[in-house]
């Protein structure tokens, strides 16, 4: 972590990194931009995540491997490494699905088992659920591209403690300061690694400024305005998906 990240997970606790990182600002001010279309904001997500994801892996353990390497014609032994920690990706539905290519392209063995929530009056409610019935992984990663209050990530991390899970760590693009401080202050042992923080959060629990809505920029769809709406057939709405033309 850089002298900048350090100072700005500064309160955050030891468990929390900041990845401060010029390529990072760069492709975030990409992200956060409303003009940057839905295929470009699925490319830059991936491009951060990978950055993002290599450095919260840097805890991972590894164990010795013997192996050989060509020498010319002939070949030599030699002591390597791999990774000895058994690895599972938990992407929080839908935004988290935008971090699994480049979390798979670190961790390729690792399994992906999906949650799917939503906030409701701002409380979290889980409408689906992938996780095997017995914990077979050592470290589970919870991705999540923002952060804001947090109540939704809070509530999955009780969920893989349940599950039985001995570490937890939650990787995220941006996280609200208010937010990052509630997992640490409720999970002083969980792991949460973020791009960048964002100092506030409004009345309505959206981070400022944020990148707006993850999920929809993700898959190039539009927020319901009216509540009633929800109850109407798609094709009778106001407003339609929008579409990028590639």
């Amino acid at each position: 972590m850089t002298e900048n990240g350090a100072e700005k997970a500064k309160g955050l606790g030891p468990n929390c990194k900041v990845v401060s990182h010029p390529i990072i600002d760069h492709k975030l001010s990409k992200l956060r931009s409303s003009s940057t279309t839905t295929a470009a904001f699925r490319a830059i997500l991936k491009e951060i995540t990978y950055l993002v994801g290599y450095e919260a892996t840097k805890d991972l353990k590894t164990a010795d491997v013997q192996l050989t390497v060509p020498v010319g014609h002939d070949h030599m032994e030699c002591t390597g490494k791999k990774i000895a920690d058994r690895v599972a990706l938990v992407p929080i539905l839908r935004s988290g699905l935008g971090m699994i290519d480049s979390m798979r392209e670190l961790v390729p063995k690792a399994p992906v088992h999906h949650i799917g929530m939503y906030r409701a009056h701002k409380m979290p409610v889980q409408y689906y659920q992938r996780l095997p019935q017995k914990c077979e992984s050592d470290v589970a990663f919870i991705l999540d591209p923002v952060i804001a209050t947090a109540s939704t990530i809070m509530s999955l991390i009780s969920i893989l403690q349940k599950w039985g899970v001995p570490k937890i760590h939650v990787i995220a693009v941006i996280g609200s300061r208010q937010g990052v401080e509630n997992i640490m202050k409720k999970y002083p042992d969980v792991m949460l690694t973020v791009g960048v923080i964002d100092e506030e959060l409004n009345k309505d629990g959206i981070v400022l400024p944020g990148l707006g809505d993850a999920g929809d920029r993700l898959f190039g769809t539009d927020l319901v305005e009216d509540d009633e709406e929800e109850l109407m057939h798609p094709s009778k709405r106001k407003r339609s998906a929008s579409v990028d033309i590639c």
